[in-house]
């Protein structure tokens, strides 16, 4: 009980913690902003440029996923980070702040996010994509009305798995200047020994990511065309289409014409 009513007596809770969760909202929303925007296109073009794509490009395709893709995954985010204020003061004009640690965030996720669709386009099948060729659909027509339409479930689940990600990051990020609730939790919970911030603190992270998995979950089964056509869909018999139902259809009734003497 005493942990409780400590709560509303907390400064770091009453004062700090609204702040803080904002902030993370902010640098959540930011890199995830960009992510979508900048590693989507980056993930189809890994995709189209490999070979055996719809624009086979060897030598550019090796470029842009061993060098730059996997380069830039294998860092660890915080001495990437760290690497990359100069950067991040140079476009924000600021090196602390949430808005600064944006900037670290979204070049950290961009190639895993891309990664990410490109394994999601892998899974389209090549019969469908051969079929809208034959038809006479241009390739970029391919890539927009039949790759990324039949791949849209994992694309949600990816970008559902990069916010997540996101959330983690930008509690590192609070540690060296980054701000929310990462910094409240390094400022009271490990500086101050406050036990109820730290507590506290965890708690949030841990129903954000459960919201974002939630929601990513739900939106991927909507996108999801290919469970609207569910198994008692597909099971239905002749007779239910034709407008009879299947207790009052006879059996074999179907499938035997009636015999008649002659």
């Amino acid at each position: 009980m005493n942990f409780l009513t400590g709560l509303f007596d907390n400064p770091g809770i009453t004062k700090a913690l609204p702040e803080a969760v904002v902030e993370t909202l902010q640098m959540v929303g930011i890199a995830g902003f960009f992510t979508l925007l900048i590693g989507l296109p980056l993930g189809v073009f890994l995709h189209v440029s490999a070979p055996g794509g719809l624009l086979p490009m060897k030598i550019v395709n090796r470029i842009v996923s061993d060098i730059i893709v996997n380069i830039t995954r294998s860092v660890p985010f915080a001495i990437l980070m760290v690497t990359l204020i100069p950067l991040a003061r140079l476009i924000t004009g600021t090196s602390i702040g949430p808005v600064a640690a944006s900037v670290s965030l979204s070049i950290a996720t961009i190639p895993f996010f891309a990664r990410l669709v490109e394994n999601a386009l892998r899974d389209v099948s090549g019969g469908k994509i051969d079929a809208a060729l034959v038809m006479g659909s241009t390739k970029m027509q391919v890539v927009t009305k039949v790759l990324l339409r039949e791949a849209l479930p994992g694309l949600v689940a990816a970008l559902t798995t990069t916010l997540v990600t996101l959330v983690g990051y930008s509690a590192m990020a609070g540690i060296v200047g980054g701000g929310g609730l990462g910094r409240l939790a390094y400022n009271y919970g490990v500086q101050r020994f406050d036990t109820q911030v730290m507590v506290v603190t965890i708690i949030i992270i841990v129903a954000l990511v459960q919201i974002i998995q939630l929601a990513g979950d739900f939106a991927s089964r909507r996108v999801d065309h290919r469970s609207a056509s569910g198994t008692g869909r597909r099971s239905r018999p002749a007779a239910a289409a034709e407008g009879i139902s299947p207790a009052a259809a006879p059996a074999g009734s179907a499938r035997e014409p009636d015999r008649t003497t002659v």
